[in-house]
């Protein structure tokens, strides 16, 4: 009953404010502070285990939920640039599914579609939503900052 009183309460504010005062922001996007510069297509805080798409300096997407590599498995800081994309990818290594990767290191490094309770082998693992995002929004070339 609460959600219905929330998409209610928003709707009945639509009407009363007018259909343009509602397009404010992405639905996902969050107050935390982004650590990425201007520069950048895509923003990884490790230490607060989200990640945003930008668009000269202006938060796009996100902040969304990530996981990060494990010990042993550390995601490596620094900045990149998307190198390719596979919508539908298998990780030989670990013998397992990476749905909308996109690459951004040498390693194989990619943010991709993965539990959000447990960490990876390095990758950034994503909701099943935001990896669509990421993976339709990022090209290959664009920067991607990973902070620590």
């Amino acid at each position: 009953m609460g959600k219905l009183r929330k998409i209610a309460g928003l709707a009945a504010g639509a009407v009363a404010m007018g259909a343009a005062a509602m397009v404010v922001a992405p639905a996902t996007a969050d107050a935390a502070p982004v650590p990425c510069g201007r520069k950048v297509a895509a923003c990884i805080d490790l230490s607060a285990n989200r990640a945003w798409l930008m668009d000269a300096g202006q938060v796009t997407y996100g902040g969304v939920p990530i996981t990060s590599g494990r010990p042993g498995y550390e995601t490596p800081v620094g900045t990149y640039k998307v190198i390719w994309k596979d919508i539908d990818h298998w990780s030989k290594p670990y013998n397992g599914p990476m749905p909308y990767s996109v690459f951004f290191t040498d390693s194989g490094i990619a943010f991709h579609e993965g539990s959000l309770s447990e960490l990876s082998h390095g990758c950034i693992h994503l909701s099943h939503a935001a990896a669509v995002k990421f993976f339709n929004v990022l090209q290959p070339g664009e920067t991607v900052a990973v902070q620590p």
